[in-house]
C-alpha cells in the first residue's frame, strides 16, 4: 500500500507542478510571447480545461477497462505534450499544447483517486486521500522555487523540459508500482450508453453534487490566487522572481502542515465540521484581503498572513469534500472522480483568467474572485441540502 501510494503521489505531482512551476515567469512570458496578463493566464486556463475534459473521458473509461491502462497511456501522452510545450513557437500553439498536456495528465489524478476508492472506504479512504493531498502540497512549495531557479538560469521554456522529465519518471513509477485495482467482475460494461447512465446516476445523488460543487469552488479560490499572485508580488509588492518563488513556497509549505493536521483530526471530529471550518477560513481570509486592497494597505506580511488562512481552509475543504463525495458513489468511483475533477477544472479555468481583466496593477479582482468563490462554496452545500 505504501509503495502504491508513493507512486500515485508521483503521478498526481504532474498537475501542481504544471500549474505552479512556471508561475514566476508570467511577467517574463508577456514580453516574450507579445501578449498581456490575460493572454499568459490563458495558458493556465487551457491546461485546466484540458484537465477537466480529460477527467471526464478517462474516469468513465477506467470504470469500463480498468485503472492501469488509462494511467499508463495517458501519462505517456502527457510526456510528449509537455516536451512540445517547451518548443511552442507562439502563444496560440502554447495554449493548444497546454490543453493537450492537461487532458493527458488528467489520467494520473482521476484514476489515482479511483484506485484509492477501490482499495479503501470510509475513514480509511479519507485518511489515504488526506495523506495524498498533504504530500501533494509539497509540489506547490517546491515548484515555484525550482521554477524560479530554472527560469533565471535558462528561461521559462526550460521549465517544460524539467516537467517532461518529471512526468517520464512518474510514468515509470506507475508502470512498476500501481497494480490493476478494479477486478473484471466490477467493471461497468455496455459502451457509451452505460457510461451516460453512470454519469446520470452519480449526478442524481444530491449530497454528491453538493460536496462536488463545494470542492470545485474551493479550488476556484486557489486558482484565483494562482492566476494573479505573480503580478501581485512582483508588480504591486515589489518582489523579485526569487522572492516571489519563496512566497509561493511558503504558502505551499503551510498547505503541507494544514493537510497533515486535518488528516490527524479526521478521527476526532466529524468530516462535515472540518468542512465548515475550512469554508469559514476561506471566506474570512478572502474578505479581509478585499478590505486591504480597497484601503490601499497591502503589505507582504499582511497579504501572506491572510493567504495562509485561506490556504488552511482550502486544505480542510479539499480533503473532506473529496472523501465525502466519493463515499456517496462507491459503485462508480471512476465516474465520480471524473465529475469531481471536471467541475474543479472548469470552475478553476473560469476563475484564473478573470483575475487579469483589471490589468496587472490591481489585486482587487483576484481577491474579489477568491471571496466570491468561497461564498459560492457555502451556497453549494445549502442549495443541495447537504448541511
Amino acid at each position: 500500500m505504501l509503495v502504491m501510494t508513493a507512486a500515485l503521489v508521483l503521478l498526481a505531482f504532474v498537475t501542481p507542478l504544471a500549474t505552479d512551476m512556471y508561475l514566476p515567469a508570467f511577467p517574463q512570458m508577456t514580453g516574450d510571447l507579445g501578449t498581456d496578463a490575460s493572454g499568459v493566464q490563458l495558458t493556465l486556463t487551457a491546461f485546466l480545461i484540458g484537465m477537466g475534459a480529460g477527467q471526464l473521458v478517462l474516469g468513465p473509461l477506467s470504470d469500463r477497462f480498468g485503472r492501469r491502462a488509462p494511467i499508463l497511456v495517458g501519462t505517456a501522452a502527457c510526456v510528449m505534450a509537455t516536451a512540445s510545450c517547451a518548443i511552442a513557437p507562439s502563444l496560440g500553439w502554447l495554449v493548444v499544447l497546454r490543453f493537450l498536456q492537461g487532458f493527458c495528465g488528467a489520467a494520473g489524478v482521476v484514476v489515482g483517486r479511483a484506485v484509492i476508492s477501490d482499495v479503501a472506504s470510509g475513514e480509511k479512504a479519507a485518511r489515504l486521500l488526506g495523506v495524498l493531498m498533504s504530500l501533494l502540497a509539497v509540489a506547490p512549495a517546491v515548484a515555484p522555487v525550482v521554477g524560479g531557479v530554472v527560469i533565471e538560469a535558462a528561461g521559462w521554456r526550460a521549465v517544460f523540459w524539467v516537467l517532461a522529465a518529471t512526468t517520464l519518471l512518474a510514468l515509470v513509477g506507475a508502470a512498476v508500482a500501481v497494480p490493476e485495482s478494479l477486478p473484471r467482475e466490477r467493471r461497468r460494461t455496455g459502451g457509451a450508453r452505460a457510461t451516460l447512465r453512470s454519469v446520470r446516476d452519480v449526478l442524481g445523488d444530491r449530497p454528491y453534487v453538493g460536496y462536488t460543487l463545494c470542492f470545485g469552488m474551493a479550488l476556484a479560490v486557489l486558482f484565483c490566487y494562482l492566476g494573479g499572485a505573480s503580478f501581485l508580488f512582483q508588480n504591486l509588492l515589489g518582489l523579485g522572481v526569487g522572492e516571489t518563488s519563496a512566497a509561493f513556497a511558503s504558502v505551499g509549505a503551510l498547505s503541507i502542515v494544514a493537510g497533515l493536521v486535518v488528516t490527524r483530526l479526521l478521527g476526532r471530529f466529524p468530516s462535515t465540521s472540518l468542512l465548515y471550518g475550512g469554508l469559514w477560513a476561506m471566506l474570512v481570509g478572502s474578505a479581509a484581503l478585499c478590505v486591504l486592497a480597497l484601503a490601499g494597505s497591502l503589505s507582504v506580511p499582511a497579504v501572506l498572513a491572510l493567504v495562509y488562512l485561506v490556504f488552511t481552509g482550502i486544505s480542510m475543504v479539499g480533503i473532506t469534500a473529496t472523501a465525502l463525495a466519493l463515499e456517496r458513489v462507491p459503485h462508480a468511483a471512476g465516474t465520480g472522480s471524473a465529475l469531481l475533477g471536471t467541475v474543479q477544472s472548469v470552475l478553476s479555468a473560469v476563475a484564473a483568467p478573470l483575475v487579469g481583466l483589471g490589468g496587472d496593477r490591481t489585486a482587487l479582482p483576484m481577491f474579489a474572485g477568491m471571496a466570491l468563490s468561497a461564498g459560492l462554496a457555502f451556497l453549494a452545500l445549502r442549495l443541495t441540502k447537504v448541511s
